[in-house]
């Protein structure tokens, strides 16, 4: 492929469906932005064909592990062309539907990459696709006016690893092989920590979704938990039961500043020189722990005219207020530990 048009692809074409994410990936260093940023266009398509629901779930299924096969090496010309007909016409965002008319171009991207990059390209994306799998097989068609809720919470930490977890995972794997010696101690301490770094960043997502993903026939609270505060999960549909179910936000919250703090100790393992990866870490846990911040002072949580998203300006007043403290490990972990506290402090009320 020209560079032209990989500059294309892994430029504007990502910037435009990957919105905050894109911001992240700039700072890395240059190694590890071509892989990682192919890793995400290839998910996001996957996630398109997977979340398409004027498409039956049996034709979304075939699709998507159509589209595993061909990243792993097994070519199906006749399939791009059917994902950009069934899927990329029923698109309202044009960027999505350039997408996947794009998935040839980004195969030959993969193509292109060295061996070991490769290889974590299509490990990070076929567990990923093995998460929306999960979804496609566990929750009803989103128009059949069901919902099934998640049984035990192992069986919501297991999808949080499929979905998110191993992405902490593979950007950790990234890392190692870019930027060798950046990590010191244990591989195995420092993966298992980008695994809760994952983790906590879509543990987080499914709080704050709650009350849209309810409305599609998914409840990801175990129905363990909900029977525990007495709930069902089509109670959760009216809005009013957003404070009757408050503790359990605060119990699943809880469960989520856990994997914070190990992700806090991930991004504060790097060293002080290393800092494009310091911000690159540093940015999704600040605006994580800002976004359960309100989630656990919204009284109207699960409603999902009402959701709790951080506003762009204060993105950026976190961008500009963390590059000054970038260097320091003590005020960032200062900074991030009051955080924490602070949240805390508003589920004891």
């Amino acid at each position: 492929m020209s560079n032209p048009a990989r500059a294309v692809l892994l430029g504007p074409l990502l910037k435009s469906v990957s919105r905050s994410f894109y911001i992240t990936l700039r700072v890395l260093p240059v190694g590890m932005r071509d892989p990682i940023g192919l890793a995400y266009l290839l998910a996001r398509a996957a996630d398109t064909i997977a979340d398409t629901s004027l498409i039956p779930p049996g034709q979304r299924m075939d699709l998507l592990l159509s589209l595993r096969n061909q990243v792993n090496g097994a070519p199906d010309e006749a399939a791009f062309t059917r994902m950009a007909a069934e899927v990329g016409s029923q698109q309202a965002d044009s960027d999505e539907k350039v997408l996947l008319e794009s998935l040839g171009a980004a195969l030959t991207v993969l193509s292109q990459l060295s061996e070991s990059d490769r290889e974590a390209v299509r490990d990070i994306v076929t567990t990923l696709t093995k998460g929306m799998e999960f979804d496609l097989h566990t929750f009803p068609d989103e128009s059949s006016g069901r919902i099934v809720a998640l049984r035990e919470f192992s069986e919501l930490d297991q999808y949080t690893y499929m979905v998110a977890g191993c992405v902490g995972e593979f950007w950790t794997k990234m890392t190692y092989l870019h930027m060798p010696g950046t990590f010191t101690g244990s591989s195995e301490v420092v993966l298992n920590r980008g695994i809760r770094f994952g983790k906590a960043l879509q543990m987080t997502n499914i709080l704050r979704d709650c009350g849209k993903d309810l409305r599609i026939g998914r409840c990801y609270l175990p129905s363990v938990m909900l029977d525990r505060f007495g709930l069902c999960p089509h109670d959760l549909l009216v809005p009013k039961t957003s404070l009757p179910a408050q503790p359990l936000l605060f119990e699943l919250v809880g469960k989520t500043l856990d994997h914070f703090r190990e992700a806090i100790k991930y991004t504060l393992s790097l060293p002080a020189f290393a800092v494009r990866l310091r911000l690159a870490c540093l940015w999704p846990v600040l605006i994580g722990l800002e976004t359960l911040s309100l989630l656990v002072s919204n009284d109207h949580w699960l409603d999902p005219a009402k959701v709790s998203k951080i506003r762009r300006g204060d993105v950026y007043r976190i961008i500009a207020f963390s590059v000054p403290l970038v260097a320091s490990k003590r005020l960032l972990q200062l900074w991030m530990e009051r955080r924490i506290a602070g949240i805390e402090a508003q589920m004891r009320g």
